[in-house]
């Protein structure tokens, strides 16, 4: 095992583990899918209930698949694009940082760049895609993760975000 391999693993392990973490306290914590399916219409998701479905179930199964190292590629991807719809949704208009009001997006374009990193990197060599020899790493994998997840969330956004138009574009001046 050589410093990628050690680097991959730990990558894996912790980012998919907080993205099953976060994926499951969607379902199952606090307000259950019930409330994220509220708050995702509180941000101008329509059929949030499918959505929050979807993004929570999405966060569960590519979490796990990143954690033993399987379909890393698109696992990364598919958490790429989740996060990039919640950037857009929320985060973005609140600033940079996370402490402030609403949450800003530093976290979150942290998971970005993460998971498209690990794209890259490649599982290593303590993955199942190691043992089914199905391992892509280097610019190819960045740039099947990249597209995957820009064209997922677009497709997402297109589909179902619907915003409140700010004041000054309801005004009358």
């Amino acid at each position: 095992m050589d410093n990628v391999d050690i680097a991959a693993l730990m990558i894996r392990v912790v980012l998919g583990g907080t993205i099953v973490a976060h994926g499951y306290n969607h379902l199952f914590r606090g307000g259950r899918l019930a409330g994220t399916s509220g708050w995702f219409a509180s941000i101008g998701m329509r059929h949030s209930r499918l959505n929050a479905l979807l993004a929570s179930v999405t966060e569960l199964l590519a979490g796990a698949a990143l954690v033993v190292g399987l379909l890393t590629t698109l696992a990364a991807a598919a958490i790429a694009a989740t996060l990039i719809v919640a950037l857009i949704t929320n985060h973005i208009r609140n600033g940079f940082f996370i402490f402030r009001p609403g949450e800003g997006y530093e976290y979150v374009l942290m998971i970005i760049a993460i998971a498209l990193a690990l794209a890259a990197l490649g599982p290593g060599r303590w993955s199942l895609d190691q043992l089914v020899g199905t391992t892509y790493v280097g610019w190819g994998a960045l740039g099947v993760a990249t597209a995957v997840a820009v064209a997922s969330s677009g497709a997402v956004l297109l589909a179902s975000w619907r915003p409140e138009p700010s004041p000054s574009q309801t005004s009358d001046v």
